[in-house]
């Protein structure tokens, strides 16, 4: 069965392939994600990962495995998506060095050839040390910052260099946690 991805994230397509999950197929879903609302950051994540499997899954001729997903970061109470600006991203940035960042990230797997779909959250953290201030202006500069929830990209080296505390493995800070992947694959095939 085709394996698709309901996304067009260069990052979580990588971190699948890494994996060893072969991706037939990417697709933009295509929604207003604004315009899905929730204070809880887990049920926003799920609601979003959810409504993009709804509006890809028509679009796939023949049976497939659809993968959505969503990430938020969440700090020091305050939930986080894209940054709309270099200086949002840059307050984001600076941030991470008093409190952690928690990456809540919410998937959903589908099975378009029964309907069968399962869901499931994975939470990761990072924080980094006061040297990060001196920087964040490059690294909003010089990296995906303002693709990624929270401003967050940590494999950037620049911000890989001031980190002092992470829970989790990359996958995780990709949106994509394999090991929760596989095991809602399992849940529908």
């Amino acid at each position: 069965m085709k394996i698709i991805l309901g996304s067009q994230s260069r990052f979580r397509a990588q971190a699948l392939r890494e994996a060893g999950i072969e991706v037939d197929e990417c697709i933009s879903p295509g929604i207003d994600e604004k315009a899905i609302r929730c204070d809880d950051p887990e049920k926003l994540v799920l609601a979003l990962a959810k409504a993009k499997a709804e509006a890809i899954v028509d679009k796939i001729d023949g049976p497939a495995i659809l993968i959505t997903a969503d990430q938020v970061v969440v700090c020091n109470g305050e939930m986080r998506e894209k940054p709309q600006s270099r200086e949002e991203a840059t307050r984001f940035l600076a941030s991470y060095v008093d409190h952690p960042a928690e990456i809540i990230n919410g998937i959903m797997v589908t099975n378009t050839a029964t309907g069968a779909m399962a869901s499931g959250i994975d939470i990761a953290s990072v924080q980094y040390n006061k040297s990060l201030l001196d920087e964040t202006e490059m690294i909003v500069d010089n990296s995906f910052a303002m693709e990624s929830a929270g401003g967050l990209v940590v494999e950037n080296p620049l911000m890989k260099k001031h980190e002092v505390q992470r829970e989790r493995t990359v996958d995780s800070f990709f949106g994509m946690p394999i090991d929760l992947v596989k095991r809602l694959i399992e849940e529908v095939r």
